[in-house]
C-alpha cells in the first residue's frame, strides 16, 4: 500500500506533510552528526588515555629500574674479582689481580700492595730474595716464587741482561692505608697448568688461577 501510495502525485495537504516530515528528518540527521561530533570531541580530548600511556615510560625512567639494571650490569663487569688476597702478620696484604700468559712465553702476575698496619713500616727485606746480583735494584719482589705443582716446577722472577728483576722494585717506606700497584713476570707453565702457588717470604700461600 505505501508503495501506491508513493507513486501518486503528492496532494497539497500531503505535500505539506511531506515538508514538515522532510524538515523533522533533517532536524534529526542534524542532531545525530552533532552528537557523533561531540563523542569524537570527547574521544580525542580526553587526556586520562594519554595520562595512563605515559605511566609505564615514567616507571622505565625510574631510578629503581635504572640503579637495578646499572647494578646488574655493575656486577657482570666486575664478576672477576681478585685471584686471591693474603695478609701477613706484619700487616701488609697483597690483592693478586691477573695472573696471564702472553705469546712470548712469559707470565706475568699483578696485583696491589697495601699496609694494612696502623703505622708506617718498610716492605720485608726477605722479599728481594737472596741473590746479591738483584741487590743493585733496592728492595724488590724479586723473592716471590711460583710453584707449579702439576709439573712439579719452581718459577722464578726472570732476570734482564743487567741482573735487573723483571718485577716491582725500589720499595720504600708506606703509610698506614697506602697502596701501590705491582707486577712480577715468570716463564709461563705449560698451557696444561691452571693454577699455582704463590710464594713470598712472611706472607701465607696464595693459590691463583691462570688465564
Amino acid at each position: 500500500m505505501r508503495t501506491r501510495h508513493g507513486a501518486r502525485p503528492l496532494s497539497r495537504t500531503g505535500t505539506a506533510a511531506a515538508a514538515l516530515t522532510a524538515v523533522a528528518l533533517m532536524f534529526s540527521l542534524t542532531a545525530c552528526g552533532l552528537g557523533d561530533s561531540g563523542d569524537g570531541d570527547d574521544k580525542g580530548s580526553d587526556p586520562a588515555p594519554a595520562g595512563s600511556a605515559e605511566q609505564p615510560g615514567q616507571r622505565d625512567d625510574g631510578g629503581n629500574t635504572e640503579q637495578t639494571s646499572d647494578g646488574a650490569t655493575g656486577g657482570d663487569g666486575e664478576t672477576k674479582g681478585p685471584l686471591a688476597t693474603i695478609t701477613g702478620a706484619n700487616g701488609f696484604q697483597l690483592t693478586f689481580q691477573s695472573a696471564e700468559r702472553d705469546s712470548g712465553g712469559f707470565l706475568t702476575v699483578s696485583g696491589v700492595l697495601k699496609n694494612g698496619g696502623g703505622k708506617s713500616q718498610f716492605p720485608p727485606l726477605d722479599w728481594s730474595g737472596n741473590e746479591t746480583k738483584v741487590s743493585q735494584t733496592g728492595p724488590s719482589l724479586a723473592g716471590m716464587t711460583l710453584v707449579d705443582k702439576t709439573s712439579k716446577k719452581r718459577y722464578y722472577v726472570l732476570r734482564d741482561t743487567d741482573n735487573n728483576p723483571l718485577t716491582t722494585t725500589g720499595l720504600s717506606t708506606m703509610k698506614p692505608g697506602q697502596s701501590l700497584d705491582f707486577f712480577a713476570q715468570y716463564p709461563a707453565p705449560p698451557a696444561a697448568t691452571k693454577s699455582v702457588d704463590v710464594l713470598l717470604p712472611l706472607m701465607p700461600t696464595a693459590t691463583i688461577g691462570l688465564s
